[in-house]
């Protein structure tokens, strides 16, 4: 009987966890477990059918996967702007200008706003005839007008500055809340030494931001990644071309237009292991930098 006991107070925990547990492999590991499959298999005549790397071969051979990945890299481009955008803008708002909790608020709106809101109001203002085009011919700088949504060469780009307006306010908050609970004698201190602006922010400000820096650089290569297809699905569908592909756009195409489920499976899981990848570098460099601290 007490046998008994001791064995029911060491199994009583995991009854408590094992909801969490359940829930966690059905909405998680289950997905990753289909996809996989599906990235193996595939279907005829109703049967599903061993195909091997097969699936993985028509993925690398397809150049839209190769020209949607080097769209995914090139967004890339707009987290350091992110970083460095989110930085100034919070310390001078950190420093408490007038009005700084109506600018923070301002600065914080776009990031709450609906992804596909922007995408239609972006849509009309960078259009060939758009706002920003009849401003720039207002002022005389015709030579700058460009349809920046339809033109191959610049509509990533005009999608990454779209991108860096809304996200921005997020860093901008995340990077404040640390701010005001740095203790302020380090800023004395450091003012008192003769330290300039800049060098606050270089020598002080920087180095207590840099877990929440490390955190947010993190994400935002995440969100380049993973989370652009509102962006494209909204604002140019793809195009034109296939110039605004994207990787989870990709696989959208691939699962319910051209119903390639397969495909979309591959694609789906080499998406997965790339933000992994991303993960398991930032973890490898914290642990080097504490590393090194000690």
């Amino acid at each position: 009987m007490a046998r008994l006991r001791i064995f029911m107070a060491r199994v009583k925990p995991y009854f408590y966890v094992a909801p969490t547990i359940v829930l966690i492999i059905a909405v998680f590991f289950y997905p990753v477990i289909d996809l996989v499959r599906r990235s193996l298999f595939g279907t005829s005549e109703g049967a599903w059918r061993f195909l091997g790397l097969a699936n993985y071969h028509l993925v690398f051979e397809d150049p839209i996967f190769w020209e949607s990945l080097t769209n995914n890299l090139r967004l890339f481009l707009a987290v350091p702007l992110l970083v460095v955008v989110s930085l100034i803008v919070s310390t001078i708002l950190f420093e408490e200008v007038r009005g700084w909790w109506f600018h923070r608020s301002v600065v914080f709106l776009p990031y709450i706003l609906s992804i596909q809101v922007v995408g239609i109001v972006f849509t009309y203002l960078l259009g060939l005839r758009g706002v920003l085009n009849q401003i720039l011919k207002f002022v005389g700088l015709r030579f700058l007008v460009r349809d920046w949504l339809g033109q191959p060469s610049i509509a990533i780009f005009s999608i990454m500055g779209i991108v860096i307006w809304k996200e921005v306010g997020f860093g901008i908050v995340l990077f404040l809340a640390r701010l005001m609970s740095i203790e302020e004698e380090l800023y004395e201190a450091a003012r008192i030494d003769g330290a300039n602006w800049w060098q606050l922010m270089w020598h002080v400000t920087i180095p207590q931001l840099s877990t929440v820096i490390e955190f947010y650089v993190l994400v935002s290569l995440i969100n380049m990644l993973s989370w652009m297809f509102n962006y494209i699905f909204v604002m140019t569908r793809g195009g034109p071309g296939t110039s605004t592909y994207v990787l989870d756009f990709f696989i959208y195409q691939n699962a319910f237009r051209f119903s390639q489920l397969n495909i979309a499976a591959t694609v789906s899981l080499l998406l997965l292991l790339l933000a992994g990848v991303l993960v398991l570098a930032q973890s490898i460099a914290r642990r080097r930098l504490e590393e090194l601290e000690w």
